[in-house]
């Protein structure tokens, strides 16, 4: 008995449907060790991008490295009493985890509402809403996984009298520029 499929399996009838993100699924044969699952090791992070003094952070998942196309993720280490201008990241979601430290978060048109996160906690920053991040520490560094919507880098810095004013040391990474930067 001989087969046309490749592993006796017709790839015609299952695998043809668009995927709730709209790509198409894989068509003919995949070399899935090499397209497969990716573990990324936390001693093996990126850190050949830009650092910013106040804060360490590391790559671990974008289009580079494992060719993310809708995600970004990496970690980021904030130093105590860093913080943020105003801001939002245009139709992007954000995710923090935080895994050591306390974060204070405020947001709203004048930044009025305010959240504080510890370790083991999940902060989801929506898309459009103007918002702070801070280490609400002035001794300890604040650990954090940021995951966001897109491997493309958007902040909208904005012009509003923050209630905590960013000081000489600024939480900047890949989407929260310096406020010097423009």
């Amino acid at each position: 008995m001989s087969h046309d499929h490749s592993h006796g399996h017709d790839h015609d009838h299952a695998h043809d449907h668009d995927g709730r993100d709209g790509s198409a699924a894989p068509t003919g044969p995949v070399d899935w060790r090499e397209h497969g699952v990716k573990v990324i090791r936390g001693d093996q992070l990126d850190t050949n991008t830009a650092q910013t003094p106040g804060m360490n952070r590391a790559a671990a998942i974008n289009a580079a490295r494992v060719g993310a196309q809708k995600i970004w993720a990496g970690t980021v280490t904030i130093h105590p009493n860093a913080k943020t201008g105003a801001h939002h990241h245009g139709a992007l979601e954000s995710v923090i985890y935080v895994v050591r430290g306390h974060a204070r978060m405020r947001w709203g048109e004048h930044l009025e509402f305010t959240a504080e996160a510890g370790p083991g906690d999940f902060i989801f920053v929506p898309p459009w809403v103007p918002h702070q991040e801070i280490n609400a520490s002035t001794d300890d560094p604040l650990e954090c996984v940021l995951v966001r919507s897109d491997n493309e880098a958007v902040v909208v810095n904005l012009n509003i009298d923050a209630v905590e004013q960013p000081e000489s040391v600024y939480w900047v990474d890949p989407i929260h520029r310096h406020p010097d930067e423009g």
